[in-house]
């Protein structure tokens, strides 16, 4: 019974804060999604997500801030507002080198992610 306690103190110590909706690989800086179950636009759209905007931040920051519904940084909520006053800032920043349509399939993503993660 002792011992059946332990193991289960063990995996409760390890086990990390996922959705059941969202299937995460990695921790911290590593950490990222996996696509395997996204529809096809989805696995395109994520492919965009993980060349593009990972040039300025993780994609942990991406992930918690969909898993939590709070923008790490600014401790905002991250919702669909929030996501498409995000493509509108990479729009404007001069150095994100996204274009309109990089950045709609970026929204389009998080918008996906967000109702995934809410299963």
């Amino acid at each position: 019974m002792k011992k059946l306690l332990v193991t289960m103190l063990l995996v409760a110590a390890t086990a990390t804060s996922a959705h059941a909706g969202l299937k995460v690989i990695g921790r911290g800086d590593a950490m990222r999604l996996d696509p395997s179950s996204f529809p096809p636009a989805m696995k395109a759209n994520y492919e965009i997500v993980r060349v593009k905007c990972v040039k300025c931040h993780t994609l942990e920051r991406t992930i918690v801030a969909i898993q939590t519904g709070v923008a790490p940084i600014s401790g905002q909520p991250f919702d669909r507002s929030a996501t498409k006053a995000y493509g509108v800032k990479m729009l404007r920043k001069p150095d994100s080198n996204m274009n309109k349509a990089e950045v709609k399939a970026s929204v389009d993503l998080m918008n996906y992610l967000l109702s995934e993660s809410e299963k």
